[in-house]
């Protein structure tokens, strides 16, 4: 063979050669902003399927790459991603990471991160502004804070901001919070209402899922729709849970803790595809726990699985779904032994329990999401979403009363009946809206939305009538309507007689079907660099059909519409200043159809809101300081007529100026690099004044005047780096258990009785963290630690103790 013939074989062998020698090995370091390495960071080189996991001193190493141009990305846990792109050849065989720390995993301060908007807040406001530049009071919680401050409860979140409070648990089987004086305000997931009862009485949620909390005060009208509840004029609560991320990470955690109180949760996400365009994210959690109350106890499953896809760098699709499944023991508590003026309630023995062993509340909710973003240029962008709820509710329980008149029994005695209820609750929102920042026309800029929303509720409700067979407690010979009496000084039996038997009775079912349609157009306008304007205008119809709602009777259906402005202004004398003020309108047309004693409908309620004060940040934006002060009030409420017995007349009355004043002051932030801090203070004067059925100045249920929260965490540094110890207390001041009524009777009302205060109470809950590297921490916790004595009340149907002293431990692995 002549070496022509043989030159093609030899080229490929010098090709091969080179090919396997022209490969290195790529040495390199991963540092933070500080010049501290960063263990176990993730190094890949995108399209390869090559990395590796740094050393406990930063450092890596890469073998056997191929010369040639590379893109190589690091990330570590509590750090922003970074990819940069190298040429390695013989010259180029080491690189070096500076990762900057993630403010959204590390920021505690209730407005979330310093720089970057909260997860979903435009769910809520509709626009693209951070929390600090909203013309509305906003809070957000970040998660870091909840793992901080070990919270497994809204109530644990939410009262680290200034004039959030329990309104009531309904035996600890949900949580209604109040704000700003009304009660039971809407609580959202992904911000769709997951229970649509008028009343808001509220729900459960889990932690374990859960990306932020925001809370928005006051008036919401403008971005979330009419003011449809009794809370909803005080603000919104919206539960904002996990998205994918587009790096590898994740943590599994084990709690365990007093009564028997065991909780492990998971979350893993990261990218599908090497190219990162899908990414997935999969958090849950198992809780089972006792109680400090004898028979009482819980167990849940919760998971929440998401999907995120990013076709091009303009178009973003994120489909989530959540699932829960509660079920616990309603606990009525204990009972007040005097009579509705006096405050004598009665500390119930922890080994005794006022209902049955077979008692049981079980919640199943299921949400669902899909939204899509898509940016049409710098200025332009339009937000789709369509968020659904259901939830379905089954209780078997009982309830021990007094009993009135001739049948009512002695201050330690009660009647004890047992029932049956159950509740579907279906919810949606489709939203569409079309976002604009920094566009400019002449010498304004302008930061906008104009969009549309469709709501949609239906609820159905299923009563049951118990049979009880007959007993001796029964004289009369009259059909028995309860089990049993009990005497709370005694020893109470807690099994249910096997004859007590429970029938359904569609004649008592109740259920309603509300569509609205909404348009909203919203504008901050920059005049200058130290003044903004808002306008705001929202235009809403709602079509109400089927039944009987919660006793209010519609035949056929009701269609009513509002409209509902917004304007504002923010002045900025200095760059770290902010001196805002606004009016708001919120209208309810579900009451129009109300009629008065000549048949003529009373038109649709109103609330007007007045709001001011200054939002300023201080020590190079590290510790912020606001102050808010707020007036809203309505006149001409419709209200229920109801003679002295008790009893409806059928029709209802225009009556009644209800006013809420107050001011609230938050201090939030760092005052060292080391050292946090959240501090709130809330007072609030709320009042009824010439109101058909309430005293003159009398306080609404539930409403103290003076709330305050206090939260402080030191991370120690160098011989003692990696522990931390946090304390907090909470405040939350004396309230009227029920209303003072001229001539409406409720349970625990009478005429012309002045109701009594809850007292006021103070918890002390405490916190200490190490961490052992950048994997695994260890938390161990007390909260209540004084055992502080408190109640919160749902009139005198529920009396539920705060949680006693209590201690617990999570142990954490970050990955």
């Amino acid at each position: 063979m002549s070496i022509l013939k043989k030159l093609p074989l030899i080229l490929l062998l010098l090709g091969s050669i080179n090919f396997i020698y022209s490969q290195t090995t790529l040495h390199g370091k991963v540092i933070n902003e500080s010049n501290e390495p960063i263990s176990y960071a993730n190094i890949s080189i995108v399209g390869t399927g090559l990395g590796a996991e740094a050393k406990e001193d930063g450092t890596f190493s890469i073998d056997n790459i191929p010369f040639s141009t590379y893109t190589i990305s690091a990330s570590a846990v509590g750090y922003q991603e970074l990819s940069q792109t190298i040429i390695i050849n013989k010259n180029r065989t080491d690189i070096l990471f500076t990762l900057l720390r993630d403010t959204q995993l590390e920021e505690v301060e209730l407005f979330g991160s310093r720089e970057k908007r909260a997860e979903k807040l435009e769910t809520l406001t509709r626009l693209p502004l951070k929390p600090n530049e909203q013309l509305q009071s906003i809070s957000i919680l970040s998660h870091k804070l909840i793992d901080q401050q070990n919270a497994l409860t809204l109530s644990e979140v939410t009262k680290n901001v200034a004039g959030v409070y329990t309104f009531a648990t309904y035996g600890n089987i949900r949580e209604s919070m109040s704000l700003r004086g009304y009660r039971g305000i809407p609580l959202l997931k992904n911000g769709v209402r997951i229970n649509s009862d008028f009343r808001g009485v509220g729900i459960i949620t889990d932690m374990a899922g859960v990306d932020n909390i925001q809370v928005l005060k006051g008036i919401s009208a403008i971005s979330q729709g009419l003011g449809g509840d009794l809370g909803s004029v005080g603000g919104v609560i919206n539960v904002v849970t996990k998205t994918p991320k587009f790096y590898n990470g994740g943590e599994i955690t084990l709690r365990a803790g007093s009564y028997g109180a065991i909780r492990p949760t998971f979350d893993f996400y990261g990218p599908l595809d090497k190219e990162k365009t899908v990414a997935f994210r999969v958090a849950g959690s198992y809780d089972k726990a006792d109680s400090y109350r004898a028979k009482v106890n819980s167990e849940r499953f919760y998971i929440n699985p998401s999907l995120a896809w990013k076709p091009d760098d303009k178009t973003s699709i994120v489909l989530e779904m959540d699932y829960m499944d509660d079920s616990r023991t309603p606990d009525q508590g204990t009972i007040n032994l005097g009579d509705y003026s006096t405050n004598t309630i009665y500390k119930l023995p922890d080994d005794k329990f006022l209902g049955f062993d077979s008692d049981r509340n079980n919640s199943v909710n299921t949400t669902y999401a899909i939204r899509f973003d898509r940016k049409i240029n710098n200025e332009l962008t339009i937000k789709a979403g369509y968020f659904a709820s259901d939830l379905e509710t089954y209780a078997e329980t009982s309830y021990a009363y007094q009993g009135r008149g001739d049948k009512k029994l002695s201050n330690t005695q009660r009647y004890r009946e047992y029932y049956g209820q159950g509740r579907s609750d279906k919810n949606s929102v489709l939203q569409v809206d079309l976002v604009g920042k920094d566009i400019k026309t002449g010498i304004l800029s302008h930061t906008f939305q104009v969009g549309i929303d469709y709501r949609n509720t239906t609820f159905n409700t299923t009563a049951y009538t118990t049979n009880y067979p007959d007993n001796d407690d029964n004289p009369d010979n009259d059909p028995p309507t309860y089990v049993d009496i009990i005497d709370v000084t005694q020893p109470i039996n807690t099994v249910l007689p096997s004859a007590i038997s429970l029938t359904i009775n569609p004649a008592r079912a109740t259920g309603s079907k509300t569509k609205s349609y909404g348009f909203t157009i919203q504008d901050k306008i920059s005049v200058t660099k130290w003044v903004d304007v808002f306008l705001g205008l929202r235009y809403t119809s709602l079509e109400r059909t089927k039944g009987n709602f919660i006793g209010r009777s519609l035949t056929g259906a009701k269609r009513d519409d509002a409209f509902n402005p917004l304007v504002g202004l923010n002045i900025k004398p200095t760059e770290n200043i902010i001196v805002f003020g606004s009016y708001a309108s919120s209208s309810n047309p579900m009451t129009s159809f109300y009629r008065d004693i000549n048949g003529n409908e009373l038109g649709t309620e109103r609330w007007d809101q007045f709001e001011t004060g200054i939002k300023s940040n201080w020590l190079h934006k590290a510790l912020r300081f606001n102050a808010t002060f707020f007036s809203t009030y309505s006149k001409n409420l419709n209200l229920e007529v109801i003679d002295v017995a008790g009893n409806s007349l059928g029709y209802y009355q225009q009556g009644g100026e209800d006013t809420r004043n107050g001011i609230e002051i938050e201090i939030i932030g760092r005052i060292l690099s080391n050292l946090e801090l959240i501090a709130g203070y809330s007072y609030l004067d709320a009042k009824y004044k010439d109101h058909a059925s309430y005293y003159f100045n009398s306080s609404p249920i539930n409403t103290p005047k003076h709330t305050a929260n206090f939260w402080v965490r030191y991370a120690f540094k160098n011989s003692l780096d990696g522990l931390s110890l946090g304390a907090g207390a909470y405040y939350l001041g004396k309230r009227p258990h029920n209303v003072w009524s001229r001539n409406y009777t409720h349970v625990g009302v009478t005429p012309g009785v002045k109701p009594f205060d809850l007292k006021a109470y103070t918890t002390v809950n405490v916190q200490a963290s190490y961490k052992f590297n950048n994997r695994f921490s260890l938390d161990i916790f007390g909260n209540n630690v004084f055992d502080e004595l408190g109640y919160n009340a749902y009139r005198t149907v529920y009396l539920n103790r705060i949680q006693p002293v209590s201690f617990g431990t999570t142990l954490r692995y970050k990955f």
